[in-house]
């Protein structure tokens, strides 16, 4: 005959915790997983941190610290920005050109000039990386391009290329090249020893040992070499359009220096600033799919 359970174990069944129910779908909503809290929490930072900006600039401006030609209002700023992005009292944006084909003038220029210099940095990175030769033939004279300023060479550039668009690409191609070199070669010399010995004792060539091992195994520091180029590139634009630079945007910034207009200089600062941190993110978004292994053991 079965028994009835003894007391210490209907105290053991009445304290034994019970198992988790289904969520209440009425009264309770689900918890935001941490990395969204995280991704809201650095959105919030960053807004946070651009209003206390713009709040300390306006400040500066009410209190008329500064002449308004030295220091302009963000009211000034904004007036700048309708102006040179239509057509007002018979004239279309600025020098006729509006704010939006400045910049994508100088945008076309950089992609052209930037892109041209990341492929040769990243032959001569690969060359300098695999044959020791090159390296010792190559290295200083990157060196020495990759310490001098982008006005040092420009003046050169324009007695041998002219004022129209040629020298402005080499100049941004000579100023993007150095650091793409100096990355890829680090990474390609620094690739694991063991995968390189690995690939040649199954019988692959020079070729695919770099095709198949060493790049792929260099192309996290390749993209951030890529990264800072572009970076360069970016900040080197108004040097390269100092001389006959109208239309782009460094043209527009050189120009409206000349009549002392310094809103549309900060205009021109602005375009240059935020354009740059969105190419940056589409470069990192880039390094993220591409080498979606960087950072990770």
């Amino acid at each position: 005959m079965p028994t009835s359970p003894s007391l210490r174990e209907r105290t053991a069944d009445a304290a034994a915790p019970l198992p988790p129910g289904p969520p209440n779908p009425v009264g309770g909503r689900r918890r935001p997983r941490p990395e969204r809290t995280a991704l809201l929490r650095r959105i919030g930072l960053r807004v946070l941190a651009l209003a206390v900006l713009l709040g300390g600039w306006q400040l500066v401006t009410a209190l008329q610290l500064w002449s308004p030609v030295l220091v302009p209002s963000p009211a000034a700023v904004w007036r700048a920005l309708l102006e040179t992005s239509g057509t007002h009292d018979g004239v279309r944006g600025y020098q006729g050109h509006t704010l939006i084909e400045h910049l994508g003038i100088s945008l076309r220029r950089i992609f052209i000039g930037a892109g041209a210099g990341v492929a040769a940095g990243l032959v001569l990175g690969v060359l300098m990386g695999t044959l020791p030769w090159v390296r010792v033939v190559l290295e200083p004279a990157v060196a020495f391009l990759r310490t001098l300023p982008p006005l040092a060479y420009f003046s050169l550039l324009i007695i041998w290329f002219g004022i129209d668009e040629a020298p402005k690409l080499w100049l941004l191609a000579i100023a993007a090249m150095p650091p793409v070199a100096v990355a890829t070669a680090s990474a390609v010399a620094s690739a694991p020893t063991a995968l390189v010995e690995a690939a040649r004792a199954i019988g692959a060539r020079r070729g695919q040992v770099v095709t198949s091992v060493v790049l792929p195994s260099a192309l996290p520091e390749i993209l951030v070499g890529v990264r800072l180029a572009f970076g360069i590139a970016y900040s080197s634009v108004v040097a390269a359009e100092t001389v006959n630079g109208l239309p782009g945007i460094g043209g527009l910034i050189r120009d409206a220096q000349r009549y002392n207009q310094s809103d549309t200089v900060v205009l021109g600062l602005f375009a240059i600033g935020i354009s740059g941190l969105l190419i940056d993110a589409a470069l990192r978004l880039l390094s993220d799919r591409l080498a979606p292994w960087r950072g990770h053991a």
